[in-house]
């Protein structure tokens, strides 16, 4: 079935003698088991779906997380001051964050530090330290990034300053010479942890150290920093993952957090978090202040015990975050999409000398979003030109910048699967584009518009015991998606523009009563003469939501597509 927006939509394939057997095995009903199926879950996950297990620590006896907790206790016994060295993202932010609260709760001297993203660039750099060592820290840890930083750590070690890196990103061999490298891309016994984030390695590791140091530090509850980073950084929702995510949602009383209280507080939001406020609503409004310059201001915010800063500082993000908005709404109206779309390249390259650096990330998520192909972003940044690259789930962007690094075609750069960062020398920037249009094409990824849904349903079918089968499989995200479903033969009445960019509306079956629905940034898009005139039958392409207002709950159709 081709869409309105031309995307071709089949049916999810599942094996119907593996949905028999999970229905006799575990007792659970159609949906849940072709669901569970679809997924791919292993004998693990289902386990820990039926049992709701809890969050346990799996590096006890593993020999990094081992001796870097011992060379930090060493330092926090010998009172030496220690530097926290974070990236400016959500991860970043929040790594730092679990770690400056803890040496804020011991009273350890330290100092954290977040690079400004145009004056610092990206990570550990031996100019950096030059700045950094003025203040004399015997231990460098950093979260979040230190996997390529070979050079910088060279300075920091003929300085006779000891380090740890924790970090999720695609290392280069040689290892830069750190005392202790967590991470799980170094193959090195747990490599099967690979979908964690820093912040979660740093979790881990800070959970170690007090087992070791028989603290009763209350480490549990930052674990909202610890989802909200892995949601952030687009970190598979499976496995320990859903474990910390299903946990954290159940049991977490915003009240109990003065950060995000804060936020809501100051967005009039009232309700339950949920995990879509922490990817829509909180994550954008933390990064604001690494994309505009104040990086400083997420880790203020996480770690302060003062109200009033705290208050004063989620304020600012929010403001960032609205400065933000305007400036990314005015870079995609100048993007020419009928163009890119003609030119009908394998991976999306975008240059554009005067693109605000702090936000070329984000246009390359919007581009990937918009084409279902990698995106990359390029702009000046001085005398420089910097990247950044979003990617599809079937085209890992870290290891294709570690290997362009390596043929020095970019000056430098490092990321993970689904994103990576770079600068580049102006007259490569078209060997860059040639050298990737042909390896995707040389992968052999079908990169058709090819869209699943997961079942088809009639409007009757929502009701209340329908919404509680599919929260089961929650929290949903990366590589545990919202079910799809597609939805015949209905109509579309009261359709209206809300907040210039979104479209509501009911939805009326044949037969039956109506729904309210809501298509997201529909507004300029091929779906919005549909969504607003159409008065004829037609098909949608729908997630199926439960909003709770004033403690009532009616359920809502998010419109992702149309099929006439």
């Amino acid at each position: 079935m081709i869409s309105v927006s031309g995307k071709k939509w089949i049916q999810q394939k599942v094996n119907k003698n593996l949905v028999e057997k999970l229905k006799q095995d575990y007792n659970l009903n159609d949906l849940l088991s072709q669901l569970i199926i679809s997924r791919n879950f292993d004998n693990t996950e289902i386990n820990d779906f039926i049992h709701n297990l809890k969050i346990t620590n799996n590096f006890t006896k593993n020999p990094d997380f081992d001796e870097a907790t011992d060379i930090l206790i060493n330092a926090i016994n010998k009172k030496e001051k220690i530097c926290i060295l974070g990236d400016y993202d959500v991860d970043g932010i929040s790594a730092t964050s679990l770690l400056v609260n803890y040496f804020n709760y011991i009273k350890q001297n330290h100092f954290f530090y977040i690079p400004h993203r145009e004056i610092d660039g990206y990570g550990a750099t031996k100019k950096l330290f030059k700045k950094l060592i003025i203040d004399k820290p015997k231990l460098v840890i950093m979260v979040d990034c230190g996997s390529t930083s070979n050079e910088a750590i060279d300075f920091l070690n003929q300085n006779n300053i000891n380090s740890i890196v924790i970090d999720h990103h695609e290392i280069h061999i040689p290892y830069p010479k750190s005392n202790v490298i967590i991470n799980p891309k170094k193959n090195n016994g747990y490599q099967k942890f690979d979908y964690f984030c820093a912040t979660t390695l740093t979790y881990f590791f800070l959970d170690l150290l007090l087992k070791k140091r028989n603290s009763d530090y209350n480490l549990s509850s930052f674990l909202i920093y610890v989802l909200l980073a892995t949601v952030c950084d687009v970190m598979p929702i499976r496995k320990i993952n859903r474990i910390i995510g299903r946990n954290v949602i159940n049991n977490f009383n915003i009240k109990d957090n003065d950060a995000l209280n804060c936020i809501f507080k100051n967005l009039n939001i009232n309700k339950k978090l949920s995990l879509d406020d922490l990817g829509f609503i909180i994550g954008p409004i933390i990064n604001a202040g690494g994309r505009l310059g104040k990086s400083h201001y997420g880790i203020e915010l996480f770690t302060s015990k003062n109200l009033s800063i705290i208050n004063k500082r989620s304020i600012n993000l929010i403001k960032l975050n609205e400065k933000r908005k305007k400036i990314e709404k005015n870079i995609l109206d100048e993007i020419n999409f009928k163009q890119i779309d003609k030119k009908n390249k394998n991976v999306i390259i975008y240059y554009h000398k005067n693109l605000h650096e702090g936000l070329i990330g984000i246009i390359a998520s919007r581009l990937k979003d918009f084409f279902n192909k990698p995106a990359i972003v390029i702009t000046n940044s001085g005398e420089k030109f910097k990247g950044s690259a979003r990617s599809t789930t079937n085209y890992n962007i870290g290891k294709i910048i570690k290997l362009l690094v390596e043929k020095k075609i970019l000056e430098n750069g490092g990321g993970h699967n689904l994103a990576a960062g770079f600068t580049i020398k102006k007259n490569n920037i078209q060997i860059l584009d040639d050298f990737f249009q042909n390896h995707y094409a040389k992968q052999k990824i079908n990169s058709n518009n090819h869209f699943k849904y997961d079942l088809e349903i009639s409007l009757s079918a929502i009701n209340k015991n329908f919404i509680m089968d599919i929260d089961k499989l929650s929290p949903f995200g990366h590589y545990n998606p919202e079910p799809l479903f597609l939805i015949k033969n209905i109509k579309l009445f009261k359709s209206k523009i809300i907040n210039e960019k979104h479209i509501v509306s009911f939805v009326k079956p044949r037969i039956g009563s109506s729904i309210k629905s809501i298509c997201f940034n529909s507004v300029n898009t091929k779906l919005e003469n549909y969504l607003l005139s159409h008065n004829k039958e037609m098909n949608l392409i729908v997630k199926i939501k439960e909003n709770i207002f004033n403690n009532n709950a009616h359920f809502q159709l998010l419109i992702l597509d149309i099929i006439i």
